[in-house]
């Protein structure tokens, strides 16, 4: 068989991509440019025509601009800055400092359910773990937690918000795939809680093994009488399972779609905010220049990755990556380790926004076509195929080199906390997270059970 260049472009385009993002230039310029600039040598080789560029427009239009489903993102990210300044989770953290003040390792574990909590009415990592390590990492210091442990269930805690609904990711994947945001928020609660219950066990055994690593607070700590202890049982446990309520409950009660509801889940951060005395012109000022700049990135992101994926198919990439997966002659099974491996080591360089709108596009048409017998069937595959994508990437966030979550938390973190001492904690919370994927690859109902209760 005589070999032309001209027939890989689309495997160049990948390496050129590879290159790109590591250059250090904005994701949304490197995707976007490479993009068009392969469209134009596609062009220059016959390979590309030069009036399928104006088929990209149309699609950046329909798929990010136009579309409804995408407004739920603004949304949640003002909903998640707002909650950042209304004070709600510094409360939280306070009452179940109190509650778990006997426990071993019970601030640590304080952080754990602020975080799961949390990861409820907020999807905006960088926020969660900047807030939460500001509140609670100088406290765990301060009681000689050992730095790896507290560093560890911080970072691994605060990034939760990424799986568990409702998550901008589960909105983007949602529409890439073209399936309903309800059904995949319902799918993903179970193996959001999953993580957060293997980190809570872990660090039980932890801290049972090795006490000195997490010291017990003092009994001294909280209100001297019960109408103080239910007051701030009030004041830090009832705001967040109201906004709670109202996103997921009119989402999963069928009263509003899950764009509706991130309106909903804005307007309630804004009523805690006003309850905690916190709504101010300057919070406003803030929070609305923070969702707009955070909105702008995610769409220029969309928009590159659109021109990027176009491009790609157009020039066979598709067509290449079906022969390359034929050649190795893998089986269903085969073909879905080597996804989830190959989105596992992308998660150590790259963020999850650039491997979710790359990835994707790509490899959903062949996923759609795997058999995994009476394992998953029908329709389901692809719901289990997006929640285990999305399990996945929660690692992104804690592998080095690139791991964001770990870069947010140094910065806030005191001087004596090493990037040494956080790579070091993150190793047993990475673990964590692949024996909870492991568990929902062999019990798919993990994540199909819920939704065939509810909406059965």
């Amino acid at each position: 068989m005589d070999f032309y260049w001209e027939d890989y472009l689309s495997v160049y385009m990948f390496a050129a991509l590879a290159f790109g993002l590591f250059s250090g230039f904005p994701v949304a310029f490197v995707v976007g440019g490479i993009g068009l600039a392969f469209g134009f040598i596609g062009a220059a080789v016959d390979y590309f025509s030069l009036i399928e560029f104006y088929n990209i427009l149309p699609r950046i239009w329909g798929g990010a601009a136009a579309n409804p489903v995408l407004v739920a993102v603004p949304c949640f990210i003002f909903m998640g800055t707002m909650l950042e300044r209304s004070g709600v989770a510094n409360d939280l953290l306070d009452i179940l400092e109190i509650l778990l003040r006997r426990v071993p390792g019970g601030l640590a574990l304080s952080v754990t359910v602020m975080g799961t909590i949390m990861a409820a009415t907020t999807g905006i990592i960088g926020a969660s773990v900047v807030m939460m390590t500001l509140m609670a990492l100088p406290t765990m210091l301060r009681q000689r937690y050992q730095k790896e442990l507290a560093t560890g269930t911080l970072a691994a805690s605060a990034t939760l918000g990424i799986l568990i609904p409702p998550s901008i990711m589960l909105v983007i994947m949602a529409d890439l795939l073209a399936i309903s945001v309800g059904n995949l928020f319902l799918g993903a609660i179970l193996p959001g809680l999953l993580l957060s219950g293997l980190y809570f066990a872990y660090i039980l055994a932890v801290s049972a093994l090795k006490p000195h690593w997490a010291p017990s607070l003092s009994d001294d700590v909280g209100p001297d009488t019960h109408a103080g202890m239910a007051l701030m049982l009030l004041k830090g446990f009832v705001p967040p399972v109201f906004l709670i309520t109202l996103v997921l409950g009119s989402i999963f009660a069928g009263w509003a779609t899950p764009t509706e509801a991130a309106g909903v889940g804005g307007f309630g951060s804004l009523v805690l905010a006003v309850v905690n005395r916190k709504l101010t012109w300057s919070v406003v000022k803030d929070v609305c220049e923070r969702t707009a700049l955070t909105s702008g990135m995610i769409f220029f992101i969309f928009m590159g990755a659109t021109a990027f994926s176009y491009v790609f198919r157009s020039l066979g990439g598709e067509d290449i990556i079906v022969e390359f997966i034929e050649h190795l002659g893998f089986e269903a099974w085969g073909l879905l380790f080597v996804l989830m491996g190959t989105i596992f080591i992308l998660g150590f360089f790259f963020d999850w926004i650039e491997i979710t709108l790359i990835v994707l596009p790509v490899f959903t048409p062949i996923v759609e076509l795997m058999d995994f017998g009476s394992h998953v069937e029908g329709r389901d595959v692809i719901y289990w195929f997006a929640i285990l994508v999305a399990v996945n990437l929660q690692t992104s966030f804690l592998t080095p080199p690139f791991g964001f979550a770990l870069f947010y938390l140094k910065g806030v973190a005191p001087n004596s906390v090493k990037i040494q001492n956080i790579y070091r904690g993150i190793i047993p919370f990475v673990a964590l997270q692949v024996m909870g994927l492991v568990a929902v690859i062999i019990w798919p109902q993990i994540t199909l059970w819920l939704p065939s209760i509810v909406l059965d």
